[in-house]
């Protein structure tokens, strides 16, 4: 069978952040503008919609006491965000945000919903499973947890959804800050059943089936392709791709997100080097019409992790168009 025609690739600046900032995460808003969590400097910005060639100035919207890395909306502009110290006591909360009514330079209150207890290690990648209900990576310790949220998502509990060898840091990995991440991106695909996750240190990426009513895992996690420096990915399953970041090697890559399709993981992006794409994190399809499939938002450290030829740049917001021959 023949390879899939590849896209061709447009990266467009958005925003830019100062150096030695490490954009983690991103989620976009429904009015098409974007929060981007700060994993260094412990902050949360807002992006503001922006025209295809504009960029704009990010706005700080909070300054957290802890490390912030995934965040999800789990209903209409309420987003849970994960606070993680990471490294050093691994202590680790969810803190939810309501931005409805919010205006650019208001302050937002947080509030801290759910404390982890001490088998948590670092929090890094989430997603939505369904109703209240979210996946977290926990990256250091190897696992997914399941969070369960109440009371317009003001309370939560959480339980351990799935571990797995795939999942497990590699300590001894020689790359600096050891250890290397574990699971680190995690995606859920309600139409083919399965959530999706990297393991950077592992060199993989894998799915799990998903038992649609009790979002349970409803199997073994299964490989489907080997991909290095993986971080976070956003899923297309209608042409059947996950599009994922590979941060310390700065491409953008496609895998086919069924198993036995490994060989045809292919950079569609950032080969050769693009000044523009260093140090991907996170991707997310944008919100407007037709957007899905064809439009993403990338978030770049600009080489703050591991910078090509010693340059650190500046962090950006990128965003990234597909464009294929065979799709009107």
């Amino acid at each position: 069978m023949a390879l899939a025609p590849l896209p061709t690739v447009t990266l467009t600046p958005v925003a830019f952040f100062p150096q030695w900032y490490f954009p983690e995460n991103l989620a976009v808003r429904a009015d098409r503008s974007i929060l981007v969590t700060d994993v260094v400097h412990k902050e949360l910005w807002w992006v503001p919609r922006a025209d295809h060639a504009a960029v704009v100035e990010p706005v700080l919207v909070h300054t957290f006491d802890h490390p912030v890395t995934g965040i999800a909306e789990v209903a209409p502009d309420v987003f849970i965000v994960c606070l993680t110290e990471g490294y050093t006591t691994h202590e680790s909360h969810l803190a939810r945000i309501d931005f409805t009514g919010w205006a650019p330079g208001a302050a937002v209150s947080p509030e801290l919903i759910y404390t982890f207890d001490d088998r948590v290690r670092a929090l890094n990648g989430s997603c939505v499973l369904g109703p209240d209900v979210l996946a977290i990576a926990d990256c250091f310790a190897g696992l997914i947890w399941r969070v369960d949220l109440a009371d317009d998502a003001r309370s939560a509990t959480a339980r351990v959804w799935l571990a797995d060898d795939t999942m497990g840091d590699d300590p001894d990995s020689g790359v600096p800050p050891p250890p290397q991440p574990g699971v680190n991106g995690v995606r859920y695909g309600a139409r083919t059943g399965h959530l999706y996750y990297t393991s950077t240190a592992q060199k993989v990426f894998m799915r799990v089936p998903v038992d649609s009513a009790t979002l349970d895992p409803a199997g073994p996690a299964q490989f489907v392709a080997a991909i290095d420096n993986a971080d976070d990915f956003c899923l297309d399953e209608d042409a059947g791709f996950a599009y994922v970041t590979r941060h310390r090697a700065n491409t953008l890559d496609r895998v086919p997100l069924a198993p036995r399709h490994g060989s045809e993981v292919r950079h569609i992006a950032g080969d050769p080097f693009d000044e523009t794409l260093v140090g991907p994190s996170s991707a997310a399809w944008g919100r407007g019409p037709g957007d899905h499939g064809r439009v993403a938002y990338v978030t770049t450290d600009g080489g703050t992790t591991a910078p090509p030829e010693g340059i650190v740049r500046h962090a950006a917001l990128l965003r990234v168009e597909l464009r294929y021959a065979d799709r009107p």
